[in-house]
């Protein structure tokens, strides 16, 4: 698979003006111009999801860490939690499943919960340590 944006490595890396929370996006031989809408559409939908302990949404917060988009239109999201006894683990995927899926031209979707590299504060955007209350 192409990759259209920065390698969860270099997300890591980038000084924090430069999105932080931004995840990897990765398409194939859609084209250019269907990869941005359908990005778009799924950056939209995983900003309705929220961590229900935290006034914030889950994109935002920085737990998306991949996004691959493949031939078919299918989505796999790696994406972690603040922390691995969060009470919505087992919901959270679901959530994000679901709000993917919705997006018109996705033909469905997969979560995947991963800890490496573990979530710190640091992922979070400017919007999200505003919602709460970190500025």
């Amino acid at each position: 698979m192409s990759e259209i944006e920065a390698t969860a490595k270099d997300q890591a890396e980038a000084p924090e003006e430069e999105a932080p929370n931004k995840p990897d996006f990765a398409g194939t031989t859609i084209p250019a111009e269907e990869l941005e809408k359908l990005t778009g559409g799924i950056v939209a939908a995983l900003k309705t999801v929220y961590d229900p302990e935290i006034p914030a949404d889950i994109y935002e917060l920085g737990l998306i860490y991949k996004v691959d988009i493949d031939d078919s239109r299918h989505v796999n999201v790696d994406m972690t939690l603040t922390a691995p006894g969060c009470p919505v683990a087992g919901d959270m995927p679901v959530w994000v499943e679901d709000a993917v899926a919705s997006v018109p031209g996705v033909s469905g979707a997969k979560a995947n919960v991963v800890f490496d590299p573990p979530w710190s504060p640091e992922r979070m955007s400017d919007e999200a340590k505003v919602a709460i209350g970190w500025w």
